[in-house]
């Protein structure tokens, strides 16, 4: 640490700013402090998380996005760099069964990391799909190994890279989709669905996202899927004192308007005030799309043009009604799939028609299930979400708003939460309005880029900029992809592009 004539220390080390604190930019921070470089964090909200905002209303606690955690090495990585463990801040549970699936006709199916009770459970709902499930295991091991443990861990700024993995795209026939891979091994219409509802988790549909996803089934029974205690709160706040601790700073309520950028490189940002933040390099955790469409809207662009963007193929959006009851629902299971009567009709209409159904699947979160401390005494804490189509649909939700969230309402009053209006005390709801507005994601789309075969690895928005030097982006609109384990990911990806500090300074 340098200092100045008055004696005032001064902080000599590279300069990093991050923009955005969601996942992404949280995991970037760490893993770029832990490397020597003095790092800013930069978030628009008045509250780190990005997605993973937290809302607490009349003695209840709602995370604002993600609920789970299926890759928790991942965070042991990072704590790791800071010399600490994870379990030192964060209380991480493990949920099992995963979840329950309540089909439309009322079966429910309990899914879990325990294969001899999913056995059970296909015997119980499609005996004769048994053998298929085994060749789906074997099958979804494999492309993990491969979509995951080799491809998500490599940078595909260079073609060469995408050559490279094109012999094991082909023979685990990536080209195809989820749902007609998982066609392959399961007869009954409640399994297909069961093992191919996944990419909906990372803003894909099943019916076009690449088979590459069928990994996620791999992914759940070899990690598990958890909870942290406290919500997903909790899990941001450790890492702001990760970021804290190795000498990096975050600033809320300070949004950036451009990103700087002097004889095609980086130079720092400005911020919606006209405060000019100067930087060695710049990373932005923001939407993708935002990030080349708007902060470096004044710079001429080769690849991300706003036609490119304009026509690029976005995630869907979510409809997510939070709410909170004067009883406990005690019959509901921490995490619950309540479907509908359609599933393929209902996915063509979301992302292909980008139409607003009548009908909807739902997924109900009901964290005071496990952790009581979410919601005061005798209550329950819930919110529940609906895939809908991103704002391409053209439905205005400032008028639509409350007549959806009544629907859903309804549905499971009928299904898995009788007399829900009478125990109703507080309510809140976020549309593909408030993912535009509110975090800056371009058509409101939950996920940025849908993530198909075209718009995935080499095809995707890289880490390393093509537009600028020493810009590198992070996060769902970017390469491995969107859910917490991918974008934590994109971060990881960063020590491959992006020097240590000491070897940056001797290049400078």
């Amino acid at each position: 640490m340098a200092r100045d004539g008055n004696e005032t220390p001064r902080d000599s080390r590279p300069h990093a700013v991050v923009i955005g604190s969601g996942f992404g930019g949280l995991a970037a921070a760490i893993r770029l402090g832990a490397r020597g470089w003095r790092v800013t964090v930069l978030e628009k909200l008045d509250a780190p998380g990005g997605r993973a905002y937290v809302f607490r209303q009349d003695g209840f606690t709602f995370d604002a996005g993600p609920t789970i955690i299926t890759a928790p090495y991942l965070l042991e990585e990072l704590w790791s760099l800071a010399g600490r463990r994870l379990s030192d801040d964060v209380d991480l549970r493990e949920m099992n069964p995963f979840y329950f699936i309540r089909f439309d006709d009322g079966t429910v199916m309990r899914c879990s990391a325990d294969l001899e009770a999913t056995r059970a459970e296909i015997r119980r709902i499609a005996p004769e799909d048994l053998a298929g499930f085994e060749r789906f295991i074997l099958e979804s091991e494999k492309i993990y190994k491969v979509a995951f443990e080799e491809l998500a861990d490599r940078p595909f700024h260079r073609f060469g890279t995408l050559l490279k993995a094109a012999p094991d795209m082909i023979r685990l026939q990536g080209y195809r989709t989820v749902y007609s891979r998982v066609s392959d091994y399961f007869s009954n219409e409640k399994l297909r669905i069961a093992f191919s509802f996944h990419p909906l988790l990372i803003g894909g549909n099943p019916l076009t996202t690449t088979a590459y996803y069928c990994l996620i089934a791999h992914l759940e029974r070899m990690h598990g899927v958890h909870y942290a205690m406290g919500g997903m709160g909790s899990l941001v706040q450790g890492m702001v004192g990760l970021i804290d601790r190795l000498g990096g700073s975050l600033r809320c309520n300070a949004e950036v308007a451009r990103i700087e950028v002097d004889q095609g490189r980086a130079t720092g940002v400005t911020l919606s005030s006209g405060e000019r933040i100067d930087a060695d390099i710049v990373v932005s955790n923001a939407d993708v799309a935002w990030t080349y469409s708007k902060l470096l809207g004044h710079h001429k662009r080769r690849r991300w043009t706003d036609r490119r963007i304009a026509r690029a193929r976005y995630s869907m959006s979510l409809f997510v009604w939070y709410f909170g009851t004067k009883r406990r629902y005690d019959d509901v299971y921490h995490h619950t799939m309540v479907l509908g009567p359609r599933y393929g009709d209902l996915l063509r209409d979301i992302f292909t028609h980008k139409r607003l159904s009548e009908d909807f699947s739902l997924y109900l979160h009901r964290p005071s299930a496990s952790d009581p401390s979410l919601a005061p005494e005798g209550c329950d804490s819930f919110y529940v979400l609906a895939p809908v189509p991103h704002l391409g649909s053209g439905t205005d939700w400032t008028a639509k708003a409350e007549s959806y969230r009544a629907a859903i309402q309804q549905r499971l009053e009928q299904t898995v939460l009788p007399g829900l209006g009478d125990a109703l005390v507080t309510s809140r709801v976020m549309t593909p309005q408030d993912f535009r507005d509110r975090l800056l994601s371009v058509n409101g789309a939950a996920f940025a880029l849908e993530p198909q075969l075209f718009q995935s690895a080499w095809f995707r928005p890289h880490n390393v900029s093509e537009e600028v030097t020493n810009l590198f982006l992070v996060g769902a609109g970017t390469h491995p992809g969107a859910g917490v384990p991918g974008v934590i990911s994109s971060a990881k990806l960063l020590d491959q592009v992006v020097p240590d500090a000491v070897a940056f300074a001797r290049t400078a």
